[in-house]
């Protein structure tokens, strides 16, 4: 009994004005950490943002988050204000009258239960418009995008008159033009997710979704695998590069190519050729102009031309693509590519792996 009197007591000294200077301090490192997340640099340092759309589609879920946000903070103000309000006037005063007791309030009961009603009304008309937008009819002047999802890397495919274009992990589209995704999987489940440009979308075996969006500005824009999809999810990357009409045209054109031809028969380039071409890679790659026909692995036609090799997360150098050609599961833990070098029996030795890292960087 007496440290419940005790207790009390100590309840009794403690002022809110008090309580409130006391607990200033430590919130002061909180404030700094939010306020550190207010700079204008947040693109370079997180590339794959939301909150810098560009595109319709994203800008339309921004809308959404926005709103949904501030009426959240608006009910969480006027919730704790409240609560402040009544703690405050009906604090307890020694020597003051004892609480009147009461129960029951219908003017009260009506407002609390109309008020979040007509809040998620408001999310719901807005919510539903959003549905429409971002899952619109393709225009008649669409790029159509086949975008097949791989173990761990992207494939991307342009129909073009009676060809198709493949290239991997780096997919590039037009400013202007209304681009669709025909988004599939030939293993397991994955989701495109390129936040400045739209929302998540998955690619389910053996179904087709798709995703509409039209680019606003010229750029290169992160993405990356949103759904768990085995050991490498996390490295199964992407970029998408947002050329202008005339750039894109020109890119265009040149992966239409076939790969170019070593001059000099005797160079570094051409023993690479022939150790790619001849040997092992043809089993799973395919260089248009040569003999390869395999389909595992992506297209290495214009290969030299990438910014970036497996799915993206190794700058496309000479000796990150050594390291790559050597160990590959070294690099990316469950990837169909084996180790082709290193201390395996019969593997590629080093001067071997140096003609084919000069030929595959030459395929520009």
């Amino acid at each position: 009994m007496k440290s419940v009197l005790t207790a009390a007591g100590s309840l009794r000294r403690l002022r809110p004005g008090r309580a409130l200077r006391s607990g200033l301090p430590a919130l002061l490192p909180l404030l700094l950490v939010v306020a550190a997340a207010c700079g204008d640099d947040h693109l370079t340092r997180f590339p794959q943002s939301t909150f810098a759309p560009a595109t319709e589609m994203a800008e339309e879920q921004m809308f959404l988050f926005h709103l949904t946000m501030w009426m959240g903070i608006a009910v969480g103000l006027l919730t704790f204000g409240l609560m402040a309000w009544i703690l405050w006037k009906f604090r307890y005063r020694p020597g003051g009258p004892e609480a009147q007791q009461f129960h029951g309030n219908t003017t009260l009961e009506i407002a609390w239960t109309l008020l979040p009603a007509l809040i998620v009304a408001v999310i719901a008309v807005f919510t539903v418009r959003a549905i429409f937008i971002t899952q619109p009819e393709p225009p008649a002047n669409a790029l159509n995008v086949r975008v097949i999802g791989k173990q761990w890397w992207w494939e991307f495919q342009y129909p073009v008159g009676k060809d198709t274009i493949v290239t991997a992990n780096e997919i590039h589209v037009p400013v202007g033009q209304p681009v669709q995704l025909l988004l599939e999987s030939d293993n397991v489940l994955h989701s495109f997710w390129v936040p400045q440009m739209a929302g998540k979308r998955d690619l389910i075996t053996n179904r087709v979704n798709r995703l509409i969006f039209t680019p606003r500005e010229p750029g290169v824009y992160m993405g990356q695998c949103a759904e768990f999809c085995g050991d490498s999810h996390a490295l199964m990357k992407m970029r998408l590069i947002a050329h202008t009409p005339e750039g894109f045209r020109q890119w265009l054109e040149n992966e239409a190519r076939p790969a170019v031809e070593p001059t000099d028969s005797a160079s570094a380039v051409a023993v690479g050729k022939k150790l790619v071409t001849q040997g092992v890679c043809a089993g799973c790659h395919v260089i248009k102009g040569t003999p390869m026909v395999g389909r595992t692995g992506p297209v290495l036609t214009h290969f030299g031309r990438r910014r970036t090799l497996a799915a993206g997360i190794l700058e496309n150098n000479a000796e990150n693509l050594r390291q790559w050609v050597r160990n590959a599961p070294s690099v990316k833990p469950g990837s169909k590519m084996p180790q082709l070098g290193g201390d395996i029996p019969n593997g590629l030795t080093e001067e071997q792996i140096t003609y084919i890292v000069a030929y595959l960087q030459s395929l520009q």
